[in-house]
C-alpha cells in the first residue's frame, strides 16, 4: 500500500457515482415494475444490484487502501466481471420489456424456458460435482443427499414458476426451500468436516 495514489477524499468521491447509479437504478425498478413480466423484472433487479455492488466494492477497495487498512485484491478484481454482467442484464431486461410487452404471455415462454434451463444446468452441475467430490472423499452416502437436494430444488423451481400468490402457496414454497437448503448444508457440512479444505484434488 506504500506510495498509493489513492487519498481519502479521492476514495470517498468514488462513492458518488455509485450512489447516483443506485438511486437511478432504484427509480428504474420502481417505474418499470408494473410494465414487466416477473422473469424480465428479475433480470432488471439482479442487473442493477450487481452493477451497484461492483461499483461499491471497487470504491471500498480504494478507501481501505487510502485509510491504510488493507489491500483486498478481490474487491478490485470483481469489478469488471460483476459490473459487465450487471449492465448486460439491465440492458437486456429493458429490451425484452419493449420487445415482448407485459401481456405477451406466449412470447414469454422462450424466456421462461431459458431461465428454467439455466437453473437446471446450474443446480445439476453443482449437485453432480459435489457428488463426484463426495465419492472421491469416500463419503458415498452423501451422493444420495445431493441427489435429493437437486430434486427438492427442482420442486422449488416448479412452485415458483407456477406463481402462486396465496399465503398457503408461500408457506409451501418456503417449506420446500428450507428442506433443500438443509440438504445442501448437510452435504456441504459433512464434506467440510471430512477435510474438504485440505483435500487435494487428484
Amino acid at each position: 500500500m506504500e506510495g498509493s495514489v489513492f487519498t481519502v477524499p479521492m476514495a470517498l468521491f468514488d462513492f458518488v457515482p455509485v450512489i447516483l447509479f443506485g438511486i437511478a437504478g432504484r427509480l428504474l425498478m420502481r417505474g418499470l415494475y408494473n410494465k414487466m413480466r416477473k422473469g424480465v423484472f428479475v433480470c432488471l433487479d439482479l442487473g442493477v444490484c450487481l452493477a451497484f455492488l461492483a461499483g461499491f466494492l471497487k470504491a471500498l477497495y480504494k478507501l481501505l487502501i487510502a485509510l491504510g487498512v488493507a489491500e483486498v485484491p478481490f474487491l478490485n478484481n470483481q469489478f469488471l466481471p460483476l459490473q459487465s454482467t450487471g449492465l448486460l442484464l439491465t440492458g437486456l431486461s429493458i429490451v425484452l420489456m419493449l420487445a415482448l410487452k407485459k401481456r405477451s404471455a406466449a412470447m414469454m415462454a422462450p424466456l421462461t424456458i431459458g431461465f428454467i434451463s439455466m437453473m437446471v444446468i446450474g443446480l445439476g452441475g453443482m449437485c453432480a460435482g459435489l457428488s463426484v467430490l463426495a465419492k472421491k472423499m469416500k463419503k458415498g452416502w452423501l451422493i444420495l443427499i445431493f441427489v435429493l437436494c437437486f430434486f427438492v430444488y427442482m420442486g422449488m423451481g416448479y412452485l415458483c414458476a407456477r406463481g402462486g400468490d396465496t399465503a398457503k402457496d408461500n408457506w409451501i414454497e418456503q417449506g420446500v426451500n428450507t428442506v433443500g437448503q438443509l440438504l445442501l448444508l448437510t452435504g456441504v457440512g459433512s464434506l467440510y468436516r471430512a477435510g474438504l479444505r485440505d483435500y487435494k484434488l487428484a
